[in-house]
């Protein structure tokens, strides 16, 4: 099991095999898909979660958010990590 406080710049995201980033037309809106299991999501954590593929580093995917969405880099890092680590948390994600 990730432990979510060892989440640095320098870890990789990425969704288990198990769970899938879906966009519910039903609804509207993204969730995250696991067995038993549906999180919804709101917009922003669905473009952070967009961003996360297993390949980039949590420094990069915060590089990537700050310029297209033309944000300080301090505040999207901090947001950024709330949620990673508490998807990861609720084993939604590992690194």
């Amino acid at each position: 099991m990730t432990d979510a406080a060892d989440l640095t710049e320098d870890s990789i995201p990425r969704l288990p095999r198990f769970v899938k980033l879906r966009h519910d037309e039903a609804r509207g809106s993204w969730v995250l898909l696991a067995p038993e299991r549906v999180f919804m999501l709101d917009q922003i954590a669905a473009e952070i979660l967009k961003t996360v593929d297993g390949q980039r580093t949590l420094g990069a995917v915060i590089d990537d958010l700050a310029s297209r969405f033309q944000a300080p880099r301090e505040l999207i890092a901090r947001d950024v990590t709330a949620l990673l680590r508490d998807l990861a948390e609720k084993q939604f994600l590992d690194f």
